[in-house]
């Protein structure tokens, strides 16, 4: 699955909390999120440099990105969860300051359960 793949899927399932996701899907869509944040940081630089009233013009971007991708980014994780073959419910566990978000960094680089599970099936296979 290539960077393209990985985005347009997740794009594609916007809002679903059922099914699998494979680390590629995750990692290819937090990559994304991070050159997104980047070019808004420099069309904020330079729109900065040509006027400060113009600045806020990438503070509104940059608060569309966040609007635009927080649902989708919940569901893949919420669907790389299930293919660790554990319950979304667990995506909570990062409001445990330091050893939450430790865990679910090392669940998302966990690979998936080989086969069926109790979330659907293996999306490697699929």
């Amino acid at each position: 699955m290539g960077f393209g793949d990985a985005v347009r899927a997740v794009i594609a399932k916007y809002a679903v909390f059922q099914g699998r996701a494979r680390r590629a899907e995750l990692w290819y869509w937090i990559l994304a999120i991070m050159v997104a944040e980047i070019a808004i940081a420099i069309i904020g630089g330079v729109l900065s440099a040509v006027s400060d009233s113009l600045a806020v013009v990438s503070l509104l971007l940059y608060c569309a990105l966040l609007v635009g991708i927080i649902v989708p980014s919940i569901a893949v994780a919420v669907r790389r969860l299930h293919d660790t073959g554990r319950s979304g419910w667990w995506y909570f566990i990062a409001v445990v300051p330091l050893v939450g978000p430790i865990l679910l960094i090392v669940w998302y680089c966990t690979p998936g359960t080989p086969g069926s599970n109790a979330f659907g099936s293996d999306p490697i296979s699929a």
